[in-house]
C-alpha cells in the first residue's frame, strides 16, 4: 500500500472498453480495480445471464456490494432471502456464505468489492472480451477443480455439494 498522504492518480474508464473480460459466462468490465484504487477497493459492472450464477460461497478477504442497474435477482445470505430489482442496493459482508439467482434472463449491476483484489481471479479465468457482449456459451464443460482452486487462492471457500 501506498503513503496514504499520497494520492492515487485520476483517470476515465469506460464501460464496454478496456478493462471487459469474459469470464465464467459474465461479461465484466471494471472501472476501477485494486491497480488503480491502491487496492483499496475494485467497482466493475457485470451483465451476467440466467445460468452463470455461482454456488454458495464465503469471501473471506473482501465485502461485495450490488447495485442492481437491470433484471431481478434473489441474493441468499446466511439465512436471509433479498429479492432485489433494478434500483436496489445490496450489501453482502465478508464472512457470510452466499449465493444468487437471476430471476430474469439476465441481469446487470454495478458490484464493489472492498479491498480489492478479487477481480484478479476473474481476470485469470477469463480473456479480454472483443466486444461488450455475453460470451458465446462455452464448447466445453468447465474445469470446476481449477475455478475453485483459483478462487481459493484468493480467499473464497465453497460450500460442498448437497449429499445426493
Amino acid at each position: 500500500m501506498q503513503d496514504p498522504t499520497q494520492q492515487a492518480e485520476p483517470y476515465s474508464r469506460r464501460l464496454g472498453g478496456e478493462g471487459s473480460y469474459w469470464s465464467l459466462g459474465l461479461l465484466q468490465t471494471y472501472l476501477a480495480e485494486g491497480k488503480d484504487t491502491d487496492g483499496r477497493f475494485s467497482l466493475g459492472e457485470g451483465l451476467a445471464p440466467k445460468g452463470a450464477e455461482p454456488p454458495p460461497h464465503t469471501h473471506t478477504r473482501e465485502d461485495e456490494a450490488f447495485y442492481l442497474l437491470e433484471g431481478e435477482i434473489t441474493f441468499r445470505v446466511g439465512g436471509q432471502t433479498i429479492e432485489a430489482k433494478p434500483g436496489d442496493y445490496v450489501w453482502l459482508p465478508r464472512g457470510i456464505e452466499h449465493s444468487f439467482e437471476l430471476k430474469t434472463s439476465q441481469a446487470r449491476a454495478l458490484v464493489v468489492l472492498t479491498p480489492a483484489g478479487l477481480e484478479e481471479a476473474f481476470k485469470q479465468l477469463g480473456e479480454p472480451a472483443p466486444s461488450p457482449t455475453l460470451p458465446p456459451p462455452p464448447k466445453e464443460p468447465p474445469d470446476v477443480e481449477g475455478i475453485v482452486a483459483v478462487f481459493n487462492a484468493y480467499g473464497v471457500e465453497f460450500a460442498p455439494p448437497p449429499p445426493r
